[in-house]
């Protein structure tokens, strides 16, 4: 995490206020709606104006619910140590979750995700510095619907101490899953107390809040559980081709969805944030490393550091689909301009194909570049030492500091160092196997999934938590 920190911003101080103004006008002028009756009664109670499933706010409720919003939401990981502070501009990074097809570490084969790629996501994340979080990058196609998102949960729940983020598809396996980690936690008190979980939950663009999200999003505010509420706006489809505009509509979702979770209850952990994007005209996909949506993002995360709430954001994906050089341009350039925005959850790293495919070795090499990027956050620390004032003194001109103790002290802290990108002579490189990175990055993932696992439960715990992800639900 970082707080003296290299920033950038794309919003000014006037538009900030422009486009909450907006927002403003459009929950109280349009409305959204709203298909849950919990929900609208919720909001009749607090004077809202409903009509049937369309609801207006005034910009009282909205104010009081901003306020009642938590500003700082704790990530613990399994054990119950504090791992994410999501408050201000701290930074972390996570996979992204729901891929239909990986990349096949060994094959190179395009195939569909099964159970045990989601196993090993979780086993490798376990065992990169720089990647904070996971999300399960796959749904398994070889275990029945009805269960999947348990499965998925599952699968990152024994192979991994980290945070999770994760989906659920109802209400029923959400709260099967809220058992699953209660369990783990030792109680459900020890859970609300020390979460290590957190739901992404969608409306649906535009200006729609569908039964099962709210459903999601009512059981999270009951129950204390950080709930990811993130619009995924498409500009030029589902909302306006403006970024501006496209800005207003997400705005006005995530507004609205923070009223109703908090007249459900106050103060229920909301993190605010989303996956904007622009419609490729020509293709009409949705690309996932356009400049548009990382404009889009990084004003997504102002616009939540205005309001003083965590900040959900993407990085480290790309369009291309294989892991190539435009995989390595795009990872770069989402992920710097995610870290500069501050957002404090920022996932999607290892998306390939629009988000539709996972790559291990996508993974590996962004967590080299978070490395990186991390080191260009910190900025340039300036003090009586690093002025080098005596220091400079000391050699004078002509002289060198290549053998000053001065050098030995700070180097390890001042410059970064690669762990696979290459930095070598011609010869150096071919001395080592002319590797590119390519090579280096399927190498690197390979040797990580030999690694023992080191997140292992008990197995009566192993086998209470399995047994309710196995259920099905025939109902919720």
């Amino acid at each position: 995490m970082f707080s003296d920190r290299v920033k950038f911003s794309v919003l000014e101080k006037d538009g900030i206020q422009e486009i909450h103004q907006a927002t403003l006008n459009i929950l109280g002028r349009t409305g959204v709606y709203v298909d849950h009756p919990e929900a609208l009664k919720l909001c009749d109670r607090a004077g809202c104006s409903v009509d049937g499933n369309k609801v207006k706010f005034l910009a009282k409720i909205i104010e009081e619910s901003l306020e009642s919003a938590p500003r700082k939401i704790d990530l613990w990981d399994r054990l119950g140590t504090k791992k994410l502070p999501l408050e201000d501009k701290n930074t972390y990074f996570g996979t992204g979750s729901d891929c239909v097809f990986i990349r096949d570490v060994y094959s190179g084969e395009r195939r569909e995700c099964v159970k045990k790629d989601i196993e090993n996501t979780a086993h490798l994340i376990d065992n990169l510095s720089n990647i904070d979080f996971v999300m399960s990058m796959g749904i398994p196609s070889d275990v029945p619907a009805e269960i999947e998102d348990k499965v998925q949960f599952l699968a990152m729940l024994l192979n991994t101490k980290k945070p999770i983020v994760f989906t659920a598809s109802n209400t029923a396996n959400l709260a099967d899953i809220f058992e699953m980690s209660a369990i783990v936690a030792g109680g459900v008190s020890q859970l609300k107390e020390k979460p290590f979980l957190a739901l992404y939950a969608e409306p649906i663009t535009p200006l729609n809040h569908i039964h099962s999200s709210l459903e999601k999003l009512l059981y999270c505010a009951e129950n204390s559980i950080p709930v990811i509420y993130t619009p995924a706006p498409i500009a030029g489809a589902t909302s306006p081709v403006t970024l501006a505009g496209t800005l207003v509509v997400t705005n006005a979702e995530l507004l609205s969805g923070l009223v109703i979770s908090q007249l459900a209850r106050k103060g229920s952990p909301f993190i605010y944030g989303g996956s904007l994007g622009a419609m490729d005209m020509k293709t009409t996909t949705l690309p996932y490393a356009s400049p548009e949506a990382k404009l889009l993002d990084a004003a997504i995360a102002e616009m939540g550091q205005h309001y003083q709430l965590p900040v959900f954001g993407t990085g480290g994906c790309s369009d291309s689909k294989v892991f190539d050089q435009q995989a390595g341009s795009e990872s770069t350039l989402t992920i710097l301009m995610a870290a500069l925005s501050g957002a404090n959850l920022i996932h999607d790293v290892g998306y390939l194909e629009l988000g539709l495919t996972a790559s291990y070795e996508m993974i590996i090499i962004t967590d080299e570049i978070i490395s990186m990027v991390k080191r260009i956050l910190a900025g340039i620390k300036i003090s009586k030492e690093t002025l080098a004032e005596d220091e400079i003194e000391r050699v004078g001109p002509g002289g060198n500091y290549l053998t000053s103790n001065h050098t030995l002290k700070h180097f390890k802290n001042e410059l970064w160092f690669p762990r696979l990108f290459d930095r070598d002579t011609y010869e150096g490189w071919k001395k080592a196997g002319s590797k590119d990175m390519a090579t280096k990055a399927k190498e690197k993932a390979q040797e990580l999934l030999r690694l023992e696992q080191t997140a292992s439960l008990p197995q009566n715990i192993v086998d209470k938590v399995t047994s309710i992800a196995e259920k099905v639900n025939h109902k919720g």
